[in-house]
């Protein structure tokens, strides 16, 4: 059959020349057979809707979470010291590619990481003092945000269709909840009226074992029962309260849908989805039809509630699109994501997106700040990091700004933002419990 299509062009190429007409054309040019259309990127599809102050968050928090693996891999060290070249494993976690080494990352840290040779020639790698402290402030704070977690788990495990979540994708949350270091072997035991530790075939789940009426209750009825001075708490069921929405200046966007454009300008047709009643994230949802406007709204208001308990109210999306069975929401979620913009923003910084929480940020920074959130803002200091990023209109997956900076790049030490065009990604997660995945509506995840 090829042989014969490779005949039949060459007859026609041939016949042309012959007609002095010869002109080089692909074999699809040659038939009737319509052309393959080309599918645009998500980047494609909303980079005129980038939001810059959330993106310096997201390059902070970039900064951050390399810092953090670092940080979590010396703490599991005798002394919390180790040779510095057993801190090469943690390239992989950190995004680095040669020839940048993690020997050059820890040296652009020297307020939290100290660096010596031993007496044969060993390089070694440890904590500084005010890094120790740190840490020992860490566990404190941890110890003490472990009921408020507990709280927050039990609310996901009432969310869930089997009233049951696996460990290792609640290990995906560890860092962005606050959960402790020991959650998998000492803290799941710590709250036996709340949930249990069952081992089934395909693995480790941690179950609900009591309902509690008052946390059936969404973080957006508490907010309304407060400003309305109600404080009764009723049955998980049908909602009609709107999502908080929040727009940059003079913003404009156009969004597809079955096959129509539609748009909207801060209150366009949002009005509309805004009206549309929807079951609580807490109720059943067997009568739900996939597909239908109250499936999708219910699913933006499990979202919603998920970002509502996370310390700095953003998420990777992967860590969504793995509860998609467990929390009944749609295949494509990160199209309903970047449509529902107003409530949700979706940094796409190269190969992992990151959603936002909108409603909760005031330009770059939180607007109300647990704890924890303040003791990552401390250890930041300490790497000399300013909250600013220079070239971050590049568009390039490979490398970021953060990584000039902390490798020893750049001309100076201030990171200077002067773009929101740009495509870097952090590729930091710690080397125990909570990997991050590459973008993709897969359900596939990462075990330790």
């Amino acid at each position: 059959m090829h042989a014969t299509c490779s005949r039949n062009y060459l007859s026609e190429l041939l016949r042309c020349r012959g007609q002095g007409q010869w002109q080089c054309q692909c074999p699809y040019q040659l038939s009737p057979a319509r052309g393959m259309t080309r599918g645009r990127s998500v980047k494609d599809r909303s980079k005129k809707k980038r939001v810059h102050a959330l993106e310096v968050a997201t390059e902070r928090w970039k900064v951050l979470s390399k810092v953090l693996t670092v940080v979590d891999a010396l703490k599991k060290e005798e002394e919390h010291v180790t040779p510095l070249k057993r801190l090469e494993i943690l390239r992989p976690q950190l995004g680095l590619v040669k020839p940048h080494k993690v020997a050059h990352f820890v040296r652009r840290s020297p307020h939290l990481f100290e660096v010596c040779r031993d007496s044969r020639g060993v390089m070694w790698a440890g904590l500084s003092p005010q890094a120790e402290a740190l840490v020992e402030e860490e566990a404190r704070l941890l110890e003490e945000h472990s009921p408020t977690a507990a709280q927050y788990v039990t609310r996901m495990l009432m969310m869930s269709v089997d009233r049951r979540l696996a460990v290792d994708k609640i290990a995906h949350f560890r860092r962005d909840m606050g959960l402790p270091h020991d959650f998998r072997t000492r803290w799941v035991h710590m709250f036996p009226e709340q949930f249990r530790l069952v081992r089934l075939e395909d693995g480790e789940y941690l179950e609900l074992v009591s309902w509690n009426p008052n946390w059936a209750v969404t973080e957006l009825e508490k907010k309304a029962a407060a400003s309305a001075g109600d404080a009764n708490a009723s049955p998980p069921g049908e909602l009609s309260l709107p999502f908080p929405m929040k727009f940059p200046p003079n913003f404009t966007s156009y969004y597809r849908f079955r096959g129509k454009a539609h748009h909207y300008v801060k209150t366009g047709n949002t009005e509309q989805f805004q009206k549309i009643t929807y079951l609580s994230p807490y109720a059943e949802t067997k009568r739900l039809t996939p597909g239908s406007p109250e499936f999708d709204k219910r699913a933006v208001a499990v979202m919603h509630e998920i970002l509502s308990f996370m310390l700095e109210k953003r998420l990777v999306t992967d860590h969504l699109t793995h509860f998609r069975r467990e929390f009944v929401m749609p295949q494509k979620l990160m199209r309903l994501l970047l449509k529902h913009y107003g409530i949700f923003y979706v940094s796409e910084r190269g190969k992992r997106f990151s959603v936002f929480l909108t409603e909760a940020y005031d330009g770059t920074e939180l607007i109300e700040k647990c704890p924890l959130v303040r003791w990552r803002e401390k250890l930041l200091q300490l790497t000399g990091y300013r909250g600013r990023m220079k070239n971050l209109g590049k568009f390039d997956a490979s490398s970021s700004d953060s990584e000039d900076y902390l490798l020893g790049g750049g001309d100076d030490a201030v990171l200077d933002i002067e773009s929101e065009n740009s495509d870097d990604i952090l590729d930091g997660c710690s080397i125990s419990d909570d990997s991050e995945m590459d973008l993709g509506d897969t359900d596939e995840f990462c075990r330790d």
